[in-house]
């Protein structure tokens, strides 16, 4: 089953860059924990449940940005556990440019994911959330 879980992280990165959060949010399991690493403005500490994940992670988002990407690079399928390295790229509405790496750790759950930990370089993330 872990290709098929490969897949929905894959989908859920495809439908956040295509503006569609909701896309997301149908795949996180209901009782989802979900780590955000904090720094600037920037969410931080973990977050129960896709409603909160929407309304405390991703709505901040269109806030800080007038563009705000997470483009993946390598998917490493570990079985019940998919980490995801890539870059988040975007233009904060101070200007600032964010170019940041990223890894994210999902653990799936019957398809669905159960928790993700969301693990930055600090420093430029911090500067594009202040």
């Amino acid at each position: 089953m872990s290709e098929q879980d490969v897949d929905t992280v894959r989908g859920a990165y495809d439908a956040f860059n295509s503006g569609n959060p909701g896309g997301v949010l149908e795949r996180l399991d209901p009782e989802v924990d979900w780590t955000e690493p904090g720094g600037g403005n920037s969410p931080s500490g973990t977050f129960h449940g896709p409603q909160s994940v929407g309304d405390d992670v991703f709505s901040a988002i269109p806030q800080q940005f007038d563009e705000f990407s997470a483009q993946p690079d390598n998917y490493d399928d570990q079985g019940d556990t998919i980490v995801v390295t890539g870059r988040f790229t975007g233009k904060a509405k101070s200007g600032e440019d964010l170019d940041a790496a990223f890894e994210h750790v999902f653990v799936m759950k019957d398809g669905k994911v159960a928790q993700m930990e969301n693990k930055v370089d600090q420093e430029p993330w911090t500067a594009a959330w202040s």
